[in-house]
């Protein structure tokens, strides 16, 4: 499919837009652990995700990672474009969680389309609205759930996206999705498998007990 297909509000474009946005658009493929976008002096553009995933995170001043939001097909991603948006403060990466084709739509063309289109600038701000819930979102459930019922969460959105029990998850990787440190979600996993929820391999996570990970969850 084309990226007609795929930018939710072309028709709602001018066939002038339309012409500049296909004019400037740059197609690309991306192995997994490619680094898109990083930080706030980097202007990448507009990311369109034509398939795969991307996960976009911040750093804390100790060097944690914690992920605000993650992409997937169809999804777009406008902090990659930072630079049209002087009031964010704080720096986000864009990195890719699995091989990805997408599109790079120029932030100043679509800041220029933006001026001259309220589809575009409705279009923007309810896509802003939104990552930024994700965000809120995020800040409750560090401020108010604990860890064991934030790990159990994780897992379950993993195994709900992979589509597998089998989940290959090393602990530095669920520490940086959730802002945590290795030894920290090593102990926790472990007391899920002595509890018969999990079981652990090397480099992987097993989901055994679905229903106690969402009881845990939701408790």
């Amino acid at each position: 499919m084309s990226f007609q297909d795929y930018f939710p509000i072309w028709n709602q474009l001018t066939a002038a837009q339309q012409n500049q946005m296909l004019g400037s658009l740059i197609t690309r493929t991306v192995s997994k652990g490619t680094v898109l976008h990083n930080g706030s002096m980097d202007c990448t553009g507009l990311i369109l995700i034509q398939s795969g995933q991307l996960r976009a995170y911040i750093l804390s001043e100790e060097g944690r990672e914690i992920t605000i939001y993650r992409l997937f097909e169809r999804d777009m991603c406008l902090f990659s474009a930072s630079c049209m948006m002087r009031s964010i403060q704080f720096e986000v990466t864009i990195e890719a969680e699995k091989d990805t084709d997408l599109w790079v739509i120029p932030a100043e063309l679509y800041k220029s389309i933006m001026e001259k289109s309220a589809p575009v600038a409705n279009y923007t701000n309810e896509l802003m609205a939104t990552r930024f819930s994700e965000v809120m979102w995020l800040i409750e459930q560090i401020m108010w759930k604990s860890l064991d019922k934030r790990v159990a969460a994780f897992l379950l959105e993993e195994s709900a996206i992979e589509q597998s029990s089998e989940l290959k998850l090393t602990h530095e990787t669920i520490a940086n999705h959730l802002g945590s440190h290795r030894e920290v979600i090593t102990r926790m996993l472990r007391y899920f498998q002595n509890e018969g929820m999990v079981k652990l391999s090397r480099g992987s996570v097993r989901i055994l007990d679905a229903d106690r990970l969402a009881a845990l969850q939701d408790a």
